[in-house]
């Protein structure tokens, strides 16, 4: 089983994976973490009662890792939630290394099934609400037990 600390300016986010829902969207996140890609990284988009979004290279929401990524939509956590680590993508199939990590569920509803959850913060939930727009990701440790 893999998990992941978020390490942030505001504090530690710790985050279960569905390996099982999401298993090529995982890989790809702690491909991208053990090589470092979000270190330093900012969460560039912000939106109170909705998102923290990061892990653009060049800060603007426009970046990725140079690929894209298939959807994984039709696992059994495929609902957003507070905590609920997903992929941001600008249509289905275009991924990367954005994602988001949702406030709450009023206001997400509306994106299950059409982006992939692939984990959920289970401590530092309180860290999400902290976090404004620039706040850097220090670093992404991935934790296989």
């Amino acid at each position: 089983m893999k998990r992941a600390e978020i390490h942030t300016q505001k504090g530690i986010m710790k985050v279960d994976f569905f390996e099982k829902d999401a298993p090529n969207t995982v890989a790809n996140f702690v491909k991208l973490a053990n090589q470092g890609f979000y270190n330093g990284l900012t969460f560039h988009r912000v939106i109170p009662d909705f998102v923290i979004q990061g892990g653009c290279p060049n800060g603007t929401g426009a970046g990725g890792p140079g690929y894209t990524i298939k959807c994984e939509l039709t696992g059994e956590n495929q609902y957003h939630d507070k905590g609920v680590l997903s992929m941001a993508h600008a249509g289905r199939d275009t991924g990367g290394s954005q994602f988001f990590i949702c406030h709450n569920r009023s206001n997400t509803q509306h994106l299950d099934r059409n982006h992939t959850c692939f984990g959920k913060v289970y401590e530092g939930l309180e860290v999400i609400d902290t976090i404004r727009g620039g706040d850097k990701i220090e670093k992404i440790v991935i934790i296989e037990e």
